[in-house]
């Protein structure tokens, strides 16, 4: 309720600079490498391909015209909350690999990391976000799968809202 105003404005600039649907619903790995769909508010043109945005080869073409702000902000990733409310997330965890990201799926299979929900935040996400290689982002989800704690997750939630504020390590 509270954010209510917010997400609605949000959805209104998102719908007013670009055609397509308001939201974009990502398939998912979640808990035990189930799919799920995750929504989040739409900063890249209706036929961008379905791949992370680091894998594209000229991310800017496919940005909305306000989607570079959505995405450095992380105001893009508001809708996720409806994914926390049916259960598919948490708001600490790893977060949740594209259905098509089979490298990281496998390694974190391997590791036990599909075990935990995938988080809106996670202790990779705050310790270098886009800039992490994927070794890198596996071995930051295995730390915390040992050290996970309410403590620790309350720590994360603090980290991330600083990174958001700052916008350390975005890349698109």
């Amino acid at each position: 309720m509270v954010m209510s105003p917010l997400l609605l404005l949000l959805a209104l600039l998102v719908r007013l600079s670009s055609r397509g649907p308001t939201l974009y619903w990502s398939d998912r790995v979640g808990r035990n490498n189930e799919l799920f769909r995750m929504p989040k508010f739409r900063s890249m043109s209706i036929d961008t391909p379905a791949m992370a945005t680091d894998l594209l080869s000229n991310p800017e073409q496919w940005l909305t015209p306000i989607g570079l702000l959505l995405r450095k902000s992380s105001l893009d990733e508001l809708p996720q909350f409806w994914s926390i409310l049916v259960g598919h997330m948490s708001f600490v965890g790893p977060r949740p690999a594209l259905f098509n990201q089979d490298d990281l799926i496998r390694l974190r299979a391997e590791a036990g990391v599909d075990t935990l929900l995938p988080g809106l935040t996670g202790w990779a996400q705050v310790q270098g976000r886009d800039n992490l290689r994927l070794a890198e982002k596996v071995e930051l989800d295995i730390e915390y799968l040992k050290k996970r704690s309410t403590t620790f997750d309350l720590y994360i939630l603090w980290q991330t809202f600083w990174k958001v504020l700052s916008r350390n390590g975005v890349a698109y």
